[in-house]
């Protein structure tokens, strides 16, 4: 193929793709989707699975699987002329997509499918799949009338704009800002590693001293560790009002409240265009909770469990920082320091002394060994010599093996932070796994699922003209442990038919069960030990410093319950009973739900929905309470390999249980049908409060 997104061949070829084969691409596969389209819509046979459905299935596939590379080098390999190319086709995919979801005629298809007497032949990921198809017709507008698809069009396309936008400038307004020090008494107490790349990255601009940028490992460890508090305040202010009217490096095109207000408007208006009150019920027709009500009573008994414990967090570090570090009032810019400081006293421990133990390939290693034994397989490195394309020097390539060393799945690594990716880390789908049937000989193949793994750590560094791997705190590795269950979520599935397979047809509530359950294992002892070797002396973790962070693992875990359930809080208010149009606006939404839950208020100059990417930019609108929503799922499930840890709750045989009722059977049934399917009842709440050291009475 001379344009390498149009070749599905296998991998993707990374290496090859430049800006002037998007444009081509994409209109050859829209072109290409609309004449299926067009096909099966005029077939006046009555629709079966093979003749209807399937055609669409491998047209959507194609343009998704090109799309969804553009769609990756843009959020890590950003550059202005992708960007400006991204940005010009993802109206034609925007389009593309409401108009399929809007077609009268392709709706009353899946509906004369559904009522035939081969729905009841089919299995039941197909029924599922139908099922959903009809649900999201609905969802997409095609009930509405002529007159009102128009409109309901254009809102989707606007939305996509706004959305992109919003992206945008938080990424640009991360990139723009950065601080040139060249007092070493103004770095004090920032660790050695972060000092040093912070003066690799001035020496790369021909600039002697720290350069300091708000790319979380830059920023983080400022926060945590710099003894100068104007400095500390410097960088929180910068990074509080990103994308904001205070943003001292953007105009006023790239504050985000204008687009925020917006997007709050356009989707008030389309849910009630589909019959809606709000877009927070559009948002659950497609989620295990039921309605707003529901999720708003679950936060708010969360919040009255974790209250008590974030007032005890806060006073305690109130009366540190007096007592010990002569602060009589706690800013927003001590908050990290402080607590740091109070981490190392009250257990002897720092999050620098632990990192020393955490190089990245001991770190890799572990977390494969755990999965391994757990779901009998192995994953390797790719070698080399076989040309895996990348889109960076820094990425790596793994494959995954079954027992019988058979191909079963294969994903890219990108960990390092770096000026043209996005903040924050992510899987996403490369392929997904399905069948494919070769319609001359009989014969099917299976499509073997590729996953992209995406993180934003600390890079290698050169110390003492030494090169060093990089270094992850022990937060980093929960990170990563998440994001890979994410990924086995998507590469372990057994499903054949793809609107089912692996993270697809899984309720958004409950997608983050598999990844935050693999969290559980970074803070087990027989884990730990096999992935942990000190920098300089070679030994792994010592039981007496584990023991100490055992002990740590629920500091502040009720400041931390709280702020989370304060995010949640203002997302499903603000896509609820928020009027975009009222007598209120976001930041007094924001202010009235602090007031209400959160015990430590942020400077008013704090602009934090402006960098809120999730609900504004990503697909957690009037569903970030899921993450609160799937960890008692993840903490509930775990505590079945806590109950069966006879040699440890790295338990195969409970793995493999795992394993075939949640990860295999991806969105074939319900999140609730394969978590009961699990445990053998419905989710209890109490692990989890057990697992943040609260009480569940």
């Amino acid at each position: 193929m001379s344009n390498p997104l149009l070749d599905f061949s296998g991998l993707p070829r990374f290496a090859e793709i430049n800006n002037e084969h998007i444009t081509p691409a994409i209109e050859t596969l829209l072109k290409e989707n609309r004449a299926v389209i067009d096909k099966v819509r005029a077939d006046d046979k009555a629709p079966t699975w093979k003749t209807f459905v399937q055609p669409m299935t491998d047209a959507n596939e194609r343009l998704s699987r090109a799309w969804g590379q553009v769609s990756h080098l843009n959020a890590v390999m950003n550059t202005p002329e992708l960007r400006e190319t991204y940005n010009a086709n993802l109206p034609l995919i925007t389009q593309f997509y409401a108009e399929l979801s809007q077609d009268v005629r392709l709706f009353e298809k899946f509906k004369q499918l559904r009522a035939s007497a081969e729905f009841d032949q089919l299995t039941p990921a197909r029924k599922r799949i139908i099922d959903n198809e009809l649900r999201d017709f609905r969802l997409g507008g095609a009930e509405l009338p002529a007159e009102k698809k128009q409109r309901f069009l254009q809102i989707q396309e606007e939305l996509s704009k706004l959305t992109s936008t919003f992206s945008d400038n938080l990424l640009d307004a991360t990139n723009a800002y950065s601080l040139l020090i060249d007092d070493a008494e103004k770095v004090a107490g920032i660790p050695d590693d972060v000092l040093q790349s912070a003066q690799q990255s001035a020496a790369a601009e021909g600039k002697t001293g720290w350069k300091f940028t708000l790319h979380m490992p830059s920023y983080l460890p400022v926060l945590q560790y710099a003894d100068n508090r104007d400095l500390r305040e410097q960088m929180y202010r910068a990074y509080a009002t990103r994308a904001s009217e205070f943003d001292s490096q953007a105009d006023s095109s790239k504050d985000n409240m204008p687009l925020i207000n917006k997007i709050l408007e356009l989707r008030r208006e389309a849910a009630h265009m589909l019959g809606y009150d709000n877009y927070a019920e559009v948002s659950l027709a497609t989620k295990m909770a039921t309605s707003p009500q529901q999720v708003l009573d679950f936060l708010t008994k969360l919040a009255v469990k974790a209250k008590p414990y974030a007032v005890a967090d806060l006073q305690a570090l109130q009366q540190f920082a007096a007592e010990k570090l002569n602060l009589k009032k706690l800013e927003a810019w001590d908050l990290a320091y402080v607590s740091e400081k109070l981490r190392q006293e009250r257990y002897a421990f720092s999050d620098q002394e632990v990192k020393q133990y955490f190089p990245e390939d001991k770190v890799l290693t572990g977390m494969f060994k755990v999965v391994e034994k757990l779901y009998g397989i192995r994953i390797t490195l790719a070698a080399p010599a076989r040309n895996i394309q990348c889109w960076h020097p820094d990425v790596k390539f793994f494959d995954i093996h079954d027992a019988n060393g058979e191909l079963i799945g294969q994903f890219y690594l990108d960990l390092y932070a770096r000026p043209t990716k996005r903040g924050g880390a992510w899987m996403d789908d490369a392929v997904t796994r399905r069948r494919i049937d070769d319609q001359h000989t009989a014969k099917h193949a299976i499509q073997l699922p590729v996953a992209y793994l995406t993180c934003n750590f600390s890079a290698p560094v050169t110390m003492d003209h030494q090169p060093r791997p990089a270094l992850f705190t022990h937060n980093e590795v929960i990170v990563l442990f998440h994001e890979f269950g994410h990924g086995l979520h998507h590469l372990m599935t057994k499903v054949e038919d793809l609107g089912v397979s692996g993270i697809n047809g899984v309720e958004w509530d409950a997608v983050e069960l598999p990844s935050q359950f693999m969290e559980n294992f970074c803070w087990e002892w027989d884990v730990l030990t096999g992935m942990t070797q000190h920098i300089e002396t070679g030994e792994s973790l010592p039981k007496a410093l584990f023991d100490k962070m055992i002990k740590a693992k629920n500091f502040q875990s009720g400041l931390q319950m709280l702020r989370q359930i304060e995010f949640a809080l203002f997302d499903m208010h603000v896509h609820f009973d928020f009027k975009p149009d009222g007598d209120r606006t976001v930041l007094q939404l924001l202010d009235n739900i602090r007031n209400q839950v959160a015990v430590i208020i942020p400077p008013d100059f704090n602009r934090f929905p402006n960098s809120f990417a999730h609900i504004f930019a990503g697909g957690y609108a009037a569903g970030y309470y899921s993450y609160k929503w799937a960890e008692v799922l993840s903490a509930d499930a775990y505590s079945m390999f806590e109950e069966t840890a006879s040699d440890g709750v790295v338990n195969a045989a409970t793995g493999s249980h795992f394993l075939e009722e949640i990860l295999a059977v991806g969105g074939s049934r319900s999140a609730l049908e394969s978590f009961i399917a699990f445990r053998g009842r419905e989710p209890e709440l109490d692990a989890l409060l057990r697992h943040s050291g609260m009480e569940a009475a």
